[in-house]
């Protein structure tokens, strides 16, 4: 479909899914695809292929691919960034993190979960917002591993 109607590039989005197609220019770039994590996916750590804006040494439009791992819910819950309202979020994007590091807190029937990064590396995108319901298996960070 991307050939008959000369596509280079489609990027689709649905909610927290995106799903972006790249297929071989004239130039030989090499076909891509990015996924923002569904939620379908029970692992809580997967390589999710994703293209940063800008890598230097790249030119603009250069397609770069970066492997991060997904910090995944282990239950259904509310997702809590920090302890409490008054204080500060337990990582934000920047945030280094170590297998021991709590991420964030997930609440299910009165009862909070610390949820650790289980993994070493860069807090790189934070895919849901505080106080918002999680399923099992919904990413909940990107890590850019070390």
């Amino acid at each position: 479909m991307m050939v008959t109607n000369d596509l280079i590039e489609l990027s689709l989005r649905d909610g927290e899914v995106e799903v972006s197609l790249r297929r071989p220019n004239p130039k030989g770039h090499e076909a891509v695809m990015m996924t923002t994590p569904m939620m379908a996916h029970p692992a809580m750590h997967s390589p999710v292929a994703v293209s940063p804006p800008a890598v230097d040494g790249k030119l603009p439009g250069d397609v770069v691919d970066v492997e991060y791992h997904e910090i995944r819910s282990p239950m259904v819950g509310t997702f809590y960034a920090s302890p409490d309202p008054d204080s500060p979020p337990f990582v934000q994007v920047g945030s280094p993190v170590g297998p021991s590091t709590v991420v964030c807190l997930l609440e299910a029937m009165k009862v909070f979960s610390e949820i650790k990064a289980e993994t070493s590396g860069t807090i790189e995108r934070i895919l849901v917002r505080d106080g918002e319901a999680v399923e099992y298996g919904q990413a909940l960070f990107l890590v850019r591993p070390h």
